[in-house]
């Protein structure tokens, strides 16, 4: 496109001035920036359209409570227990730690 300098512009100025008068080129000017707007609003909307709307984002899953692992109690020397038994200590610390009582506790 050929480069457009001052001196032209100007001339060009001149013959849209002489070819529309003074009158009506406020008028054009105004039909010409309803027109434009009008055209970019359809050029939106046409955008939006293309686009996928954003796919709805999955719900994070809950986070369940695990229960608390019981740590392993110390046997004192004296007592000895056998492998696959429970001792009585073990037994009352893994209530203590569920919050539930034993009968013996109870009593």
């Amino acid at each position: 496109m050929p480069n457009l300098g001052t001196t032209e512009i100007i001339i060009i100025a001149l013959v849209v001035l002489v070819l529309f008068g003074s009158k009506k080129l406020p008028d054009a000017a105004r039909s010409f920036g309803r027109s434009l707007r009008i055209f970019k609003a359809e050029t939106k909307g046409l955008r939006e359209d293309d686009q996928p709307a954003p796919a709805a984002q999955p719900a994070p899953l809950p986070i369940e409570a695990q229960p608390p692992v019981a740590q392993p109690q110390a046997v004192a020397p004296g007592q000895a227990v056998a492998p696959g038994q429970v001792s009585a200590s073990s037994v009352n610390a893994t209530a203590s730690v569920n919050g539930t009582a034993s009968a013996a506790d109870r009593g």
